[in-house]
């Protein structure tokens, strides 16, 4: 009976990983994208459970076979957003103050009333940028008295249907754009940054729908976004920060597409996961909130910050602008299958309209 029962979690999780292989964008297909690690934990306890308890047989056999095969597809995604791997945006070899820019992003939850916490960090951390997601004219008119002294060039777009955005800086902002990418009811900020020294670099904030069941069938319109995004960097190449809850996990097809796209950098790679979701229950927790950077820029530090009442956690990261160590990261790049592919995600994302 334990021979049947370990047999069918190792098949069932197999099943589970294959599933998240079909390129295809129903939500329930690429929601498998998501648990790598925890489907990778559990095919390894029923590996070590098949070893010790069964003693011989075809469902030893069939239990260790397919959960090992699980836990080493698992781990070729999860591998490189670790401390085994290379880390892919170099470490600052200085933190000089004129050319950093410190970033703090937070999506708050809508229905969360505990401003003070977050409010509290920002002033204990004091970044450059403050990227609020999921906020409202209620999230609004708590942040900007307090915020309006120290930061006060800022975007806002308060919103009730859990996609208000807004951006605060106590750098310059100038070009500055609020766009509605493939859906008409998901905005993003697009602007450009002055840093201390004079130079000036571009910032994508992103928050696109994600494929679930209560948001939207599929996860079109969502990869269409980053896509378009990931285009539009590749062909204007400039200085780049990309900053959001984008939805999707860091392991993910269309995120690594994306970053293949648009030439960026993933500052987790080599350093390790970050989790920011779900703040509540940390054995269901993925990395859903990015930073993503071009060539031009190294990393002084980066970090998970605590609870605030929503289920996200915040993130933190001070990058420094050094175009000059450009040639030392291996900038990811698309092939023409791939750049073709994006292209018809995003052609299909403007014209194919969500079911209501």
């Amino acid at each position: 009976m334990l021979g049947i029962l370990l047999g069918s979690i190792a098949i069932v999780l197999l099943i589970a990983t294959l599933i998240a292989r079909i390129e295809l964008h129903w939500w329930w297909i690429r929601s498998f994208e998501f648990p790598r690690l925890q489907i990778a934990c559990l095919a390894l306890i029923t590996w070590l459970l098949a070893a010790v308890l069964l003693e011989g047989g075809s469902w030893q056999w069939v239990t260790l076979l397919a959960s090992g095969i699980t836990f080493l597809i698992q781990g070729y995604y999860i591998m490189p957003f670790t401390r085994l791997w290379p880390i892919q945006v170099k470490t600052a070899k200085s933190n000089d103050g004129d050319k950093t820019i410190t970033l703090l992003i937070a999506n708050v939850l809508t229905p969360n009333r505990q401003a003070q916490p977050l409010i509290d960090m920002i002033k204990q951390h004091q970044p450059d940028i403050i990227l609020t997601l999921e906020s409202d004219q209620w999230w609004q008119d708590q942040l900007d008295p307090a915020l309006a002294k120290q930061w006060p060039n800022s975007v806002k777009i308060p919103l009730d249907n859990l996609y208000g955005m807004h951006l605060y800086s106590h750098l310059e902002l100038t070009d500055t754009s609020v766009e509605w990418l493939i859906q008409d009811d998901i905005p993003s900020i697009h602007t450009r940054v002055t840093l201390a020294n004079g130079d000036s670099i571009r910032l994508f904030a992103l928050h696109p729908r994600p494929p679930a069941p209560s948001e939207s069938e599929k996860s079109l319109w969502r990869d269409a976004e980053l896509l378009l995004i990931g285009k539009r960097i590749h062909e204007d190449p400039q200085p780049t920060l990309v900053a959001g809850d984008l939805n999707d996990v860091a392991w993910s097809r269309t995120t690594r597409l994306f970053c293949r796209v648009g030439g960026m950098l993933d500052p987790r790679r080599g350093r390790g996961l970050f989790s920011t979701f779900h703040a509540k229950y940390p054995l269901l927790r993925w990395p859903l909130d990015h930073i993503f950077v071009t060539e031009h820029f190294t990393l002084v530090g980066m970090q998970r910050l605590k609870y605030f009442g929503s289920d996200h956690f915040p993130m933190l990261a001070t990058f420094c602008y050094r175009p000059s160590r450009k040639n030392e990261a291996e900038t990811p790049e698309a092939s023409t299958e791939e750049r073709s592919e994006a292209s018809e995600t995003i052609q299909e994302g403007k014209t194919e309209k969500q079911e209501t």
